[in-house]
């Protein structure tokens, strides 16, 4: 299934996350989710991963399994290259490294801008800003970061931009002055963090929504994320275990069809050949709406990815 967007390209609405897809394996898992269907590889600057996606897409591509335009591929500015001068700095990191000649989406991935590193100095740098693990930001406003993505788009270089954990306010006042609109909004979204109120002002103006983290705190506990460790993992709720039962299906299969039913983008990952085509056919079954409400009433606003606490727990996306 294809969502099309508000500029009228139309993308899957299931794609392939590339978040934590470790360098050794990262290329193989490509191919083989290429292999299995998947178009949409949605990736990041900060995953530190590019130059493997790009040898997983290379490598798909020389075999023949796809055409370079039949992929929809993914990045996204981290902080540290908001000021317009490092933006294009960036896209030329990002493509060299994916071997690619365009990108199909690029995000703003937080609405913060660290000061500029360069490539030399520290790659990916998190968040390093030159002086250990201190936060130095620059007086680099959204807008005009926007307006380099903006012109990024009108040399060719990337065809859709969009943003990534921002707020309603943030994305009403980036409104204002943009002359290309957000193609999309991908936020952290799962029943624990529904953010219905967002979701539904981002729609009524027409960008498309994309959930990362559907599986809520099972996305973290690796990460030794104290919220996380201290949640019930949405795969053993009895909320989500009774309507998988209802539909004999798994509980990720559940928790995937609530956001697609509701007209969001997901971006699951895994690694085992039999879940990335399971992930690709999560559509087969439509929940009722008293189950969709059920999953949605889970909601406590339990945030996972809070820059608020960076300095405390080593995580991001």
């Amino acid at each position: 299934m294809s969502i099309k967007l508000n500029n009228g390209i139309e993308i899957p609405q299931i794609g392939f996350g590339c978040w934590k897809v470790e360098k050794s394996i990262c290329a193989q898992q490509i191919y083989e989710a290429i292999k299995a269907g998947y178009r949409l590889f949605d990736g990041a600057m900060d995953y530190g991963n590019e130059k493997e996606i790009g040898d997983g897409i290379q490598l798909a591509i020389k075999d023949g399994l796809v055409k370079r335009e039949e992929l929809f591929i993914v990045s996204k500015l981290w902080n540290n290259y908001h000021d317009p001068k490092s933006v294009k700095l960036a896209i030329n990191k990002v493509l060299s490294d994916l071997k690619l000649d365009y990108l199909d989406i690029f995000y703003i991935h937080f609405p913060i801008a660290f000061k500029f590193v360069p490539f030399e100095e520290k790659y990916p740098p998190g968040f390093y800003c030159g002086d250990g693990d201190k936060f130095i930001y620059e007086d680099v406003s959204l807008a005009q970061t926007w307006a380099a993505l903006e012109n990024l788009v009108e040399e060719g270089l990337v065809k859709s931009i969009g943003i990534s954990n921002f707020s309603g306010a943030l994305i009403q006042d980036l409104l204002r002055t943009c002359k290309i609109k957000p193609a999309l909004l991908q936020i952290e979204h799962h029943p624990y963090l529904v953010q219905e109120k967002l979701i539904e002002y981002t729609k009524s103006q027409g960008i498309n929504i994309v959930a990362y983290s559907s599986f809520g705190p099972q996305s973290f506990v690796e990460l030794d994320h104290p919220a996380a460790q201290d949640s019930i993992t949405l795969f053993k709720h009895e909320t989500v275990t009774k309507i998988a039962s209802n539909h004999s299906v798994s509980p990720a299969k559940v928790l995937l069809r609530w956001s697609t039913q509701r007209g969001l983008l997901i971006i699951p990952k895994s690694n085992q050949k039999e879940r990335l085509l399971a992930n690709l056919k999560i559509n087969d079954f439509d929940l009722t709406q008293e189950e969709l409400d059920a999953i949605s009433s889970l909601d406590k606003g339990l945030r996972f990815n809070d820059p608020w606490n960076w300095n405390k727990i080593p995580t991001f996306i």
